[in-house]
């Protein structure tokens, strides 16, 4: 097939029009540099293919915003070519021709050219894009897929030779695992140690997934619940925290949380992208029964207290032994007539809290990052309201039946979970 300037694309130019189409590159390529030594010149041009978002366009230039986070000039020629591809769409046999004037803030491109002499200028021969408003769309089908045919939980055991992963879906109720079965077609990614995006998830081997690891899987269930067929898997190390408000930074977006039995200062970041949320009193009431083992329609004994003082949490990063416990669907808690409703459905459902609505004294559940390389955790889900969870489960890790994964935030959950 010939492409923009008559050049046969090379295999690695597919990958690249490959990572385009599924909407997302957790690190775009940035453009090609010269040898060491050398300078981008007509006798030594060097190529360059960014992938990103527009940022803006003016005139015949384009700014860039390639997916790690830089800039990109990109200089439209007269003989630049244009064409648009859909979501998903892995070659250009049904590529269609547009024009510059086609293009919008905001749509994905891919731009093939050479550096000019400045070495940051990209000279465009051709663009391929992709329309905000395509990507959009696959993303919510594809979140839809992840909540339809999901599962997810902490991983139990590993065992590579087979195949199989054994994950304790964080329900509220009896304890079974689910196995996890893999098949020569199952995609495995691994979550970024600083990133609450699932964007950022990046290709991994089976055996970089250990036992108190996150786990989330698409694919499909046996009658039985007990196996699960995964077509693709994103997995990952947490913090779940479990505590009461020390300090809250607007200004910096942290917060501080003290744990009530070890007593640690934890601080974490909370960013634009992190899910906040309040648990309405009947609906911690109802957890809180089913954590004390009795039936979510009675009612509490003792009404939730009126702050967390006489709870007691748990702060960890998931390792063995941090398994929560039961099989009652992907995520949920149990519902009458055996069926499962997913607690992280129902929490994203709820109405955004902001950070201004916390108060120092409330108890929170966090799922968060493992940690950048400054040791600050992002929070994934700030859960508030939990004052009667926390009473319920004192010495257990109860911030663990939140999954890390919030359904709002697009990518492969956008993909994902």
């Amino acid at each position: 097939m010939v492409f923009g300037n008559g050049l046969v694309p090379r295999p690695a130019f597919w990958i690249t029009v490959i990572c385009l189409s599924f909407g997302a590159c957790s690190a775009g390529p940035q453009p090609a540099q010269p040898q060491a030594g050398q300078q981008p010149s007509s006798q030594n041009p060097a190529t360059a293919h960014p992938v990103g978002a527009i940022k803006s366009i003016s005139g015949n230039t384009i700014t860039l915003t390639i997916d790690a986070g830089i800039d990109v000039t990109v200089q439209v020629q007269d003989a630049t070519k244009f064409m648009r591809i859909a979501p998903g769409q892995k070659d250009l046999k049904d590529a269609a021709p547009i024009l510059l004037t086609d293009l919008q803030m905001g749509d994905r491109i891919l731009v093939r050219g050479k550096l000019a002499d400045d070495g940051k200028t990209v000279l465009a021969a051709s663009v391929i894009a992709i329309k905000k408003a395509d990507i959009a769309e696959k993303q919510s089908h594809e979140r839809e897929e992840w909540q339809k045919h999901g599962l997810g939980g902490l991983v139990s055991s590993v065992d590579t030779a087979s195949g199989t992963i054994a994950v304790a879906p964080p329900s509220i109720g009896d304890k079974k695992n689910v196995t996890v079965h893999l098949s020569k077609e199952t995609v495995l990614r691994r979550y970024a140690s600083d990133s609450v995006k699932f964007d950022d998830a990046k290709p991994a081997p089976l055996d970089e997934i250990k036992p108190g690891d996150q786990l989330r899987a698409r694919g499909s269930r046996s009658p039985d619940g007990a196996d699960f067929n995964a077509d693709e898997i994103v997995s990952g190390t947490f913090r779940n925290i479990a505590g009461t408000v020390s300090a809250i930074d607007a200004s910096a977006g942290s917060i501080t949380v003290q744990d009530l039995v070890s007593k640690r200062t934890i601080v974490v970041k909370v960013t634009a992208e992190s899910q906040l949320r309040k648990l309405p009193p009947a609906m911690a009431q109802r957890i809180a029964a089913r954590l004390k083992g009795t039936p979510s329609e009675a009612s509490p004994s003792a009404s939730a207290p009126s702050s967390a003082s006489s709870s007691a949490s748990t702060e960890q990063t998931t390792k063995p032994g941090g398994q929560p416990s039961g099989n009652s669907g992907p995520g949920g808690m149990a519902r009458p007539g055996g069926g499962a409703a997913d607690l992280q459905q129902m929490i994203s459902r709820m109405p955004a809290s902001a950070l201004s609505e916390l108060q120092k004294g409330d108890a929170v559940m966090i799922v968060a990052t493992e940690g950048g390389a400054n040791g600050l955790s992002t929070v994934i889900t700030l859960l508030g309201g939990v004052e009667p969870i926390l009473e319920a489960s004192p010495k257990s890790s109860p911030s663990t039946i939140l999954s890390p994964w919030s359904l709002s935030t697009g990518g492969g959950e956008a993909a994902a979970p």
